[in-house]
């Protein structure tokens, strides 16, 4: 393997030249920067980052934990988060803390310095990271993605939840639905007490309370699924559904199917999110749009911000959504 000795010696230039010259460092003349690069291409040179990152006390790496890796909005968020990363010149270590102790371990790679800064799009902070936001509050480099807490006392990107949800309301009740069934999320979860708040708030002001069936779920296709099949056996149907995310509505679209139902025809379903998948559903999907790769780059936008040191303060950025109607929701039959 060369060296940056190698290199110096092959360009004619000190070591510190070439430091300079990879660090991005001003006042390298361009015939000199030509002889070094040029140097580089020639011996394949690569400079060895484990080195670099002692010297610097930086790793140009940073963590991203997610609740279900395989739900289709974080795998949106994430894409959000890699190109923004790897802009900045960061690399991604992306981990999965939806069972066991995973979210202990990569805590811990923060801990140790093995990373820059970590963004979870979760709702709980490892406790093992409570000293560290103790200590450096706001200043820690530890970003939420999705979720608003004043408890988790860390920046954060989200929508505003309780409005959308509110607003996914005021849509059924406008198409003159009465009894509408909610299918919650997990509500140890702020975004899913948040909807719910929308969604009581809603209820209250077209003097529907009394009507409103609430399941609490955990935004599964298969949770969708069973609940829908709940609501469906009551006596007095809802005739509107409202899922607190894409993936139960799509489960709740089987269990209209599968109870020989059609949709929207005889019970109008509608999601949030709009993951892909939404807009091709049958029928189409009326749900609340998130701003999910505009989510993951000011995610590290703001991480950035804070491992810079440019950011002292504890900044909550709250992004636009937009209802969008499609064809899974109509007016209830007279």
């Amino acid at each position: 393997m060369s060296t940056i000795n190698d290199v110096a010696r092959l360009a004619g230039v000190s070591t510190a030249t070439v430091s300079r010259v990879l660090n991005d460092y001003a006042h390298v003349s361009p015939a000199v920067l030509e002889k070094v690069m040029g140097a580089i291409d020639q011996l394949g040179y690569e400079p060895n980052q484990m080195a670099k990152s002692l010297r610097t006390l930086k790793t140009s790496r940073l963590i991203v934990t997610v609740p279900n890796i395989a739900n289709a909005f974080f795998a949106h968020i994430i894409r959000g988060v890699e190109e923004a990363a790897l802009a900045a010149g960061y690399t991604v270590l992306l981990g999965d803390v939806g069972f066991g102790d995973s979210e202990d371990a990569y805590a811990a790679l923060l801990r140790r310095k093995e990373a820059d800064g970590m963004i979870f799009l979760g709702h709980t902070l490892p406790a093992s990271l409570n000293d560290l936001v103790a200590k450096k509050g706001a200043a820690a480099p530890i970003v939420n993605g999705c979720e608003f807490s004043d408890a988790l006392s860390v920046s954060s990107v989200h929508i505003d939840n309780a409005l959308a949800a509110r607003q996914v309301m005021d849509h059924l009740y406008s198409l003159g639905h009465r009894r509408i069934g909610v299918i919650t999320g997990d509500l140890r979860s702020p975004i899913s007490r948040d909807r719910l708040q929308g969604v009581t708030a809603s209820a209250d002001q077209h003097g529907r309370s009394n009507d409103l069936t609430i399941l609490t779920g955990d935004y599964s296709i298969e949770c969708g699924a069973d609940m829908t099949k709940q609501l469906l056996a009551q006596a007095k149907r809802p005739t509107a559904l409202f899922c607190f995310s894409d993936d139960m509505a799509f489960g709740a679209l089987h269990a209209i199917r599968a109870a020989g139902l059609d949709c929207p025809a005889d019970i109008s379903v509608a999601g949030f999110d709009d993951v892909h998948l939404s807009r091709f559903s049958t029928p189409s999907l009326t749900t609340v749009r998130q701003p999910m790769h505009e989510i993951g780059r000011k995610t590290v936008e703001l991480l950035l911000g804070i491992i810079d040191g440019g950011t002292t303060e504890r900044v909550n950025i709250t992004l636009d959504h937009e209802l969008v109607i499609r064809e899974s929701t109509a007016a209830p039959k007279a």
